[in-house]
């Protein structure tokens, strides 16, 4: 699509920055304006967004958005809301109008709690992991194009959490997503410490045990700044899964690895679908490369795609039964 593809064009590639398995490539662009929009974490900071069911009695699916300020806001694919009656994850990403009200498509990542804890949700400090996040984001680009529908496939997505806590010996009363990120959140954080935003940077270029792994671009550099601490965690979860401890770190990939992941991107075909909300859906698809991008009057404002199939993905079976104790002695340690 044009759209994509001219964006990842005004794009260079900066020099690699590494965390222990995680390594980021920025990618810088133009100083821009000040978004015209506000992010979900200053939006319910101003007071004037609530995030809440759709009735009294709720819908798994959808969530209601009012938004009563001047101001678009926007809400990041995979974005966590946590509350009411259970945690869910945002299905794509959207820009909601000001002075509007919006039921938007999610997905539930505590399948075990269907009780309300509180009238309206709050923004929690992370997206869904990047793994979880790209199997949805292809769910829903399916069923999009087949149903024209905005659905994921909700026991997929719950299943992919009960992995990944059997893998992390996580236990959670309630198969919360929370429970593990809240589980290695010392670890976490220390990924986030080290993968900070440089001068001029609008996206990102993420790889795990070496493997590109996926693409994150906005079309601003104080967006980009705002959302970052929450993207770097959704694949640090997903890096400190598949560490190996005890062995040396893997190499950073060329930055020619990165600059080619990009150009995969640009140049996978894309249907085009109303937004929910302002602009237009850009549904990515290819052999190997997932993705989605909103674009509004012809201009990205945000892309997530992920390569199909990256090493990035979780094992199973003895291998990953010995990661995961050799995880839970590391992440004790840290906990002392």
């Amino acid at each position: 699509m044009a759209v994509v593809a001219a964006a990842i064009e005004r794009l260079a590639v900066g020099d690699p920055i590494a965390f222990q398995n995680l390594v980021m490539f920025p990618l810088l662009g133009e100083e821009s304006a000040e978004a015209s929009y506000l992010t979900l974490d200053a939006a319910l900071a101003s007071g004037g967004l609530a995030v809440t069911e759709v009735s009294h009695g709720g819908s798994v699916p959808d969530l209601l958005v009012t938004n009563t300020l001047d101001r678009a806001v926007l809400l990041l694919d995979g974005e966590e809301v946590i509350g009411a009656r259970q945690n869910r994850v945002f299905n794509l990403t959207l820009l909601l109008a000001g002075k509007s009200k919006t039921v938007v498509p999610v997905s539930c990542v505590e399948a075990g709690r269907w009780s309300q804890v509180s009238p309206r949700f709050s923004s929690a400090s992370r997206t869904q992991h990047a793994l979880g996040r790209s199997a949805r984001l292809a769910q829903v680009s399916h069923s999009l194009s087949v149903f024209k529908s905005r659905r994921s496939d909700q026991s997929q997505v719950w299943e992919e959490i009960a992995r990944k806590q059997r893998h992390m010996e996580v236990a959670s009363s309630t198969s919360a997503m929370a429970d593990i990120y809240e589980r290695y959140a010392v670890s976490i954080d220390q990924f986030v410490a080290a993968l900070v935003p440089v001068e001029s940077q609008r996206g990102a270029v993420f790889a795990v045990n070496s493997a590109i792994t996926g693409v994150e671009l906005f079309d601003c550099t104080a967006t980009l700044k705002a959302l970052l601490p929450k993207i770097v965690r959704s694949y640090a979860l997903d890096a400190i899964e598949v560490a190996e401890p005890g062995k040396a770190q893997p190499a950073a990939p060329a930055k020619d690895a990165a600059a080619a992941f990009l150009a995969e991107v640009g140049a996978a075909p894309a249907e085009s679908f109303p937004a929910v909300g302002l602009g237009e859906d850009l549904r990515l698809h290819s052999d190997t490369v997932a993705g989605a991008c909103l674009a509004v009057d012809g201009k990205l404002v945000h892309l997530c795609a992920f390569r199909i199939g990256s090493s990035g993905a979780a094992e199973s079976g003895r291998a990953a039964m010995v990661r995961a104790a050799a995880r839970r002695r590391y992440a004790e340690r840290r906990h002392d």
